[in-house]
């Protein structure tokens, strides 16, 4: 995707632009902010852009998941990006299999059911995201990303239809209990019986190369997980996971914290369980899905239970494994 920015572009040079920020948007963290304005920019630009401080917030350099407030101004740099008709649309195939995986929908919210290996959105070498390509379905819609789900794990994924679906959304997200979140794992060895609560902060780094890598430190986020055994099968702990908190790699990272981490899990993961599973089941695949989300909107008023049924490969890996 063709894209520069010129790291020396003054204020007054042409394309820096200043943009206040609606109230609506107050909570809004600044790299979704730019999303937004900057259509079509990959999120490592994005960063890119905020870490060199050429994106200024009421004139001092800001990180990327600063909360924005109603009224402040944002100075976005010089950027060219290639018009929407210059991009080539999603291959029809995958533009079919996720309008095929919408699991509900109203005039509020679309969620789907995303299968392991798409990535929520595009960037850092992704042409298609989740997002990109519901948008491609539907170029007359304003589609927006409610949150995230890491590219290895499948399940529901929400998209607001409508702005106000999207700040009632993202304010419980941010809120404790706002929304419960219901997944299924499976967890190598044995868990114990009853429900196992990991209460370890999370801190998310980058190593070197910009790979992302998260690790149980004091000085971490205050993270929370409850993990309960459902049923053991060849060994291994089929479970459901609840969370509190939503931060990077929870769930994958809280489980090998104890132990017992997520099958097929490549990046936290043990490599010898995880070649053993292969062979004898079939596990190609990070076993994580976010399976349930419930939650309420228009204060309370209207109840969803959203629910997506377990990708058709990992029933099949439970059934090998009995």
């Amino acid at each position: 995707m063709p894209h520069s920015a010129n790291p020396d572009a003054g204020e007054n040079r042409a394309g820096a632009r200043t943009v206040r920020v609606p109230d609506e948007r107050a909570g809004q963290r600044l790299d979704n902010f730019l999303l937004g304005q900057l259509k079509g920019a990959p999120k490592s630009l994005i960063y890119k852009l905020v870490r060199s401080g050429q994106v200024r917030v009421n004139g001092g350099r800001a990180k990327a998941e600063r909360k924005l407030e109603g009224g402040d101004e944002v100075r976005i740099p010089p950027l060219r990006l290639a018009e929407p008709g210059d991009r080539p649309a999603p291959p029809k195939g995958f533009m079919d299999a996720l309008d095929a995986a919408i699991v509900y929908e109203d005039a509020r919210l679309l969620a789907l059911n995303k299968p392991s290996g798409v990535a929520s959105h595009g960037g850092s070498g992704i042409s298609f995201g989740a997002i990109e390509t519901m948008r491609a379905l539907r170029p007359n819609q304003t589609l927006e990303l409610v949150h995230r789900l890491d590219r290895d794990t499948s399940g529901l994924l929400v998209i607001a239809k409508k702005r106000s679906a999207l700040t009632e959304m993202q304010a419980l997200m941010r809120g404790e209990g706002g929304i419960a979140k219901r997944y299924l794992a499976l967890l190598t060895g044995r868990m114990p019986d009853g429900v196992m609560s990991v209460d370890a902060p999370l801190h998310a780094g980058l190593r070197q190369g910009g790979e992302r890598h998260v690790q149980v430190t004091p000085a971490g986020k205050p993270s929370l997980s409850h993990f309960r055994a459902l049923e053991r099968r060849g060994g291994q702990s089929y479970c459901e996971v609840r969370i509190e908190t939503g931060r990077t790699h929870q769930i994958r990272v809280h489980a090998a914290h104890i132990g017992h981490a997520v099958a097929g899990d490549d990046k936290y993961g043990d490599p010898a369980v995880n070649k053993r599973l292969r062979e004898q089941a079939g596990l190609k695949r990070l076993f994580l899905h976010a399976s349930t989300l419930e939650f309420a909107l228009d204060g309370g008023k209207v109840q969803y239970l959203l629910n997506a049924p377990l990708a058709p490969e990992l029933v099949d890996v439970l059934d090998r494994l009995a």
